[in-house]
Formats: C-alpha cells, sequence, structure tokens
C-alpha cells in the first residue's frame, strides 16, 4: 500500500464517506472582522456529491459563508447554501429536480481548548463541551476547518429522505396492481345487461 494512501482495511473499521466538497480553511490567524468563502461546486465535486448522497443527478452546489473569531480560540461559521438536485420519486421513480436552500451556522473550538472535557465512559472517548448558546460547539484539530465537508453535512440533512412525485400516496403501486387485476364495477354492470 501507497504511503499515501490512508484506507484502513481492519475488522473493527466502519465505512466512512470520503467528502465530495473540500475546502480547508486555516482558521489559526483570521482578521477580527473574518474572511468570506464562497464555493462553486465543479463538475467532479458534483458527481461524488450524487454518488455519496443517492441523488440522481446534481445541477449545482453553491455557498457564501463567513467564517470569524469566536471567543479566543474558537469560530464562527455562518452563511448559506443552495443547490439544485435530482432524486428518483420512491413510489414511481421518476426524476423529481427539487431546489434547496439552507441557513448554516456552527462554532467550532479546538480540540485542547479549556471549553472540552475528555472522559473515558464503556472504552471510548466522549467529547463532552461545557460553552455557552444553545448549540454545542464542533471540536476541530489542527489548524484548519474543512467547510466543504461541514457544508455537505447539512447537505445530507437536507434532502429528502423518501422523495415523492406530487400526488403519490403510498398506495399508488398497490392501487395500479388492482387496476390490472380487477374489473372496474362499470365492466361488471355491463355483463349483468
Amino acid at each position: 500500500m501507497d504511503d499515501n494512501d490512508q484506507t484502513h482495511n481492519n475488522d473493527n473499521d466502519h465505512h466512512v464517506m470520503s467528502f465530495a466538497i473540500h475546502y480547508p480553511v486555516n482558521v489559526r490567524s483570521l482578521p477580527v472582522k473574518g474572511i468570506r468563502i464562497k464555493i462553486d461546486a465543479d463538475e467532479k465535486e458534483r458527481l461524488k456529491l450524487v454518488e455519496n448522497h443517492g441523488l440522481l443527478e446534481v445541477k449545482s452546489f453553491r455557498a457564501d459563508v463567513h467564517i470569524s473569531p469566536w471567543k479566543k480560540r474558537g469560530v464562527r461559521v455562518k452563511g448559506k447554501f443552495e443547490a439544485e438536485i435530482v432524486q428518483a420519486c420512491v413510489v414511481t421513480l421518476e426524476p423529481l429536480p427539487k431546489h434547496i436552500e439552507e441557513e448554516v451556522e456552527s462554532v467550532f473550538i479546538p480540540d485542547d481548548s479549556k471549553l472540552v472535557k475528555y472522559q473515558e465512559h464503556d472504552n471510548t472517548s466522549e467529547v463532552f463541551v461545557d460553552a455557552e448558546g444553545p448549540d454545542t460547539p464542533e471540536v476541530f484539530h489542527g489548524d484548519s476547518i474543512d467547510i466543504g465537508a461541514f457544508l455537505e453535512e447539512f447537505f445530507e440533512l437536507s434532502i429528502d429522505p423518501y422523495p415523492r412525485k406530487e400526488g403519490v400516496d403510498g398506495n399508488y403501486i398497490e392501487d395500479m396492481e388492482k387496476d390490472k387485476t380487477e374489473p372496474s364495477p362499470f365492466a361488471i354492470l355491463k355483463q349483468l345487461k
């Protein structure tokens, strides 16, 4: 195996999705006003989004985020993304185009921050965070945050897991089967004449 290849073949390892969009941003020395990042996924990234999320097509994926310092060493990421995707209807399998537009916001803190407390629980390391605010901050390692991976996690959450064509309910297939096997009431009336 090549030294650069980080694939592990261990029975205990679980399949981990490789993100379609990589956009690492060094956050150790952010300006006070922060920085603005714009992402427009290219064809290769859109094809990987299709593969990662079980879609028929990703026509576009664009994001506009602002990254700014938070408290002493933390980072706030705030912005939005929008995407044009095509999914298959879970009932008819017809292509369903959909526009997704989501606001995103999160706070990140470095793994060595005093806000992070590590505790051993059932032989696994769990991170317990004690911080202000309604949302629990995410922990980052090293000097950078992959904004692409962060956005792709929100993208995954915004996709309808059971898309249905308008007007189609769960009985659609059963109704189609009945139409094939049961004669209509009008056909029965004709036979009685």
